[in-house]
């Protein structure tokens, strides 16, 4: 009589692989999964960073043209890296009268409901501005 243990080769048996083969779909499936969030974290990323740029635009405009702005809101639009953003800045009186805070936010649409972009500063009314 043969041992029949000794005929069994060495090896994975079908279940073994099956069960390997499960364990590296699902790992592969979350990889993917992060690689995408990654890809439309990229877009929102680039819509903040050039906010960010709109409004810093913005209050530099102020500050070189040495506007003495009005108090209230203000509304107007701004394109930046091919994209067309909507701005709000409010200007808002300090206990210093020669001096202005102007917050601007920045939103990816017309309404203003997720803003993309806060930049708070401020303007002087210096004595030789004449204004």
């Amino acid at each position: 009589m043969s041992n029949r243990s000794g005929n069994r080769r060495a090896g994975f048996t079908l279940v073994e692989v099956l069960v390997a083969l499960a364990i590296i779909a699902i790992a592969l499936l979350a990889a993917l999964r992060a690689a995408g969030q990654g890809t439309n974290n990229v877009g929102e990323l680039r819509s903040r960073l050039l906010a960010g740029w709109v409004a810093e635009n913005l209050l530099a405009e102020h500050r070189a043209c040495r506007d003495w702005l009005p108090l209230g809101i203000q509304r107007g639009t701004g394109r930046q890296g091919g994209m067309d953003f909507a701005w709000r800045e409010e200007v808002i009186a300090t206990p210093n009268p020669a001096f202005r805070r102007v917050d601007v936010r920045v939103y990816a649409g017309a309404e203003e409901s997720h803003s993309l972009a806060h930049l708070a500063g401020f303007v002087v009314n210096s004595p030789g501005s004449g204004r």
